[in-house]
């Protein structure tokens, strides 16, 4: 029998280590910035179009390549940051495993330009699917300027993979915030399509966080420091009466790379334990500086997972961390039953040793009980004015009143209105309950088979989604005014969503007054709509729209009016009167699709009596 195992070729295997590095734009946009850090650049600037899948450019003025470097840089497995395998313990850099170029380089249209500073002029090198089309001199400014073109252009099969232009400019923007809120000593500039998304300045991480995610976010913040021989945490957590629905603004950094921990994501929520809305989750922006040779980064192939040597300690050095920041900026209740919130010293006065003592100044010549001249009058202080005719007052009050006793005698009272009823024996009928709550979820009622039970939540769902549908495609709903207009802070993205669906939701009854940057003015609201509910309503669409973006072949109406159905439906322990559970069970039965959900769940189930009497043998 002949051998059957052999050798893969170079551009097999490249294909299979792209298969692994590169996933979609994001992962793209990720290695090159990442070069970017460690080619100790300061201005680093993304440029995508057709959210990267036509073109992702990395410019940066960091220290270059010479020509020997710009072509070993495609290899597979080169790399200047390892030289031996003790190096892989004791990592400071972002790119070391030497394949995020060659495996770029392996489904995509390359272009690099790089220069050193001791150079007089820079490399240009283009690649077409791991093969070099040219290689030549040109004038550059210090620095590499990489431009992939046309992703997946020799993988049809993985480029139909990709989700729409929305779904992966959202991905892209989420590498661009991780790499971004790890250096904010770094300016960071990023384009789509031609114009600008963000422009960072080098900052410090308070400011880089504001820039990022608006300027409301700034009042949010709690900052946490904590130095130990394990660990050095730096960082803000979000105050709890700011916490989100989503969790998308959590962030963890260990020497400066963005990680994924749900170990670590714990301690921070019992740090919060009690503090939070159920549903509800904290944000925050930490950075562990820990030793790497106790860190092992090469156990994933994104390296956004790590394993640490002791966990256990972490785990109690950050969530008493949180506590203790929490308690120090009097985020965390106290149990001190005489203290007097109000009394407290303000945070930027306790520094103050010698506060000014107030002055009071006391009239010592004044004498409540001299007499004064008013208005021509002589007057006394506190003496009381008392009407010289007071007796005429009471003057014929006796007689009045034996006279009011004697009407009272005669006085005829109204009988009650009577009115007459369209319907005969009125007196006879008995309005019956058909429906009863069971447990504060359910809505038991009665049919002809037998019993109906009906989920409250699932039902009204149901009911306000084809409302809402109704309204937005008629485009004629109810709005009603709101005396004092609503103002929302959001970061950019976030404000950007809305805008994509502005004009269904002013179809719905929402009006707008005014869109900025950061933040949206509401003026007017949908009648169902209480005015409390408008920033929940707003977080849970941006929610939505974030994890399910829809496709071409996906209305964004009809998610639209999912989102706003599950944010104002009733909830699973509300209690309704007898007037509403038989309303509700009306107005399922009015629906087109009453046996399901929005999100295709079963709204109500039949007991047939067959089946409860044999509950019964």
């Amino acid at each position: 029998m002949s051998d059957i195992i052999q050798l893969l070729p170079d551009h097999v295997a490249n294909q299979i280590a792209a298969g692994e590095v590169v996933q979609r734009p994001a992962s793209v946009v990720k290695e090159l910035m990442e070069n970017a850090i460690d080619a100790k650049a300061s201005i680093i600037k993304l440029i995508i179009k057709d959210a990267g899948k036509t073109l992702v450019q990395v410019i940066d003025n960091g220290s270059g390549m010479s020509v020997t470097d710009a072509r070993l840089s495609f290899e597979r497995h080169a790399t200047s940051k390892i030289r031996t395998a003790e190096d892989l313990f004791l990592l400071h850099t972002k790119g070391f495993r030497g394949e995020a170029l060659a495996s770029i380089a392996a489904i995509a249209h390359v272009e690099l330009k790089t220069k050193q500073e001791s150079d007089e002029v820079g490399t240009q090198i283009v690649i077409e699917g791991s093969d070099v089309v040219s290689q030549e001199v040109i004038v550059t400014p210090k620095g590499t300027s990489i431009a992939v073109k046309n992703l997946f252009f020799n993988i049809p099969a993985r480029r139909n993979f990709l989700k729409s232009n929305p779904v992966e400019t959202r991905h892209i923007i989420d590498e661009f915030h991780r790499v971004a809120l790890a250096h904010p000593n770094i300016q960071f500039v990023m384009y789509h399509n031609g114009g600008e998304v963000f422009n960072l300045p080098e900052s410090n991480y308070r400011q880089r966080i504001v820039n990022i995610f608006g300027v409301k976010t700034n009042e949010k913040l709690v900052p946490v420091n904590e130095e130990t021989e394990v660990v050095k945490i730096s960082g803000f957590v979000g105050k709890p009466e700011y916490a989100k629905k989503t969790r998308g603004e959590q962030y963890f950094f260990v020497n400066n790379r963005f990680i994924k921990s749900a170990y670590l994501n714990h301690a921070i929520s019992s740090a919060f334990d009690g503090l939070l809305k159920d549903g509800t989750h904290a944000s925050y922006f930490l950075n562990l500086i820990v030793n790497p040779q106790t860190i092992d980064i090469n156990i994933h192939p994104t390296k956004t997972e790590i394993k640490f040597d002791d966990e256990h300690t972490l785990y109690a050095i950050l969530r008493a961390s949180v506590k203790h920041s929490l308690g120090q900026f009097n985020i965390a209740p106290v149990l001190d039953f005489e203290r007097d919130s109000n009394l407290d010293t303000p945070y930027n006065y306790k520094d103050v040793s010698n506060p000014n003592t107030p002055k009071i100044e006391v009239d010592r010549a004044y004498n409540p009980f001299e007499e004064k001249q008013i208005l021509g009058k002589q007057t006394t202080a506190f003496k009381r004015q008392t009407p010289m005719n007071w007796d005429s007052l009471y003057v014929g009050l006796e007689s009045k009143g034996t006279k009011t006793q004697q009407d009272f005698s005669s006085v005829q009272f109204e009988s009650e209105e009577q009115t007459g009823s369209i319907f005969k024996d009125d007196s006879q009928v008995e309005t019956k309950q058909t429906t009863f709550q069971l447990q504060n979820k359910y809505v038991v009622s009665t049919i002809k088979s037998g019993m109906l039970v009906i989920d409250q939540h699932r039902a009204h769902q149901r009911v306000l989604y084809e409302d809402f549908l109704q309204h937005i495609t008629v485009k004629e709903s109810m709005s009603q005014q709101l005396l004092f207009p609503v103002q929302l802070h959001f970061s950019t993205q976030e404000v950007e969503i809305i805008k994509q669906v502005k004009q269904d939701l002013e179809h719905t009854g929402f009006q707008f007054s005014n869109m900025s940057e950061d933040s949206i003015e509401i003026s007017g609201v949908p009648v169902s709509v209480p005015e409390s509910e408008v920033s929940v309503i707003l977080e849970q669409l941006i929610n939505d729209i974030q994890n399910e973006v829809p496709d071409s072949n996906f209305s964004s109406t009809d998610l639209l009016a999912k989102s706003m159905a599950k944010s104002l439906a009733i909830k699973t322990g509300q209690s309704l009167s007898v007037m509403e559970q038989e309303h509700l069970v009306n107005s399922l039965f009015g629906c087109k699709e009453p046996n399901m959900s929005p999100t295709n769940k079963t709204t109500f189930i039949t007991l047939p009596v067959d089946e409860l009497e044999r509950k019964f043998i």
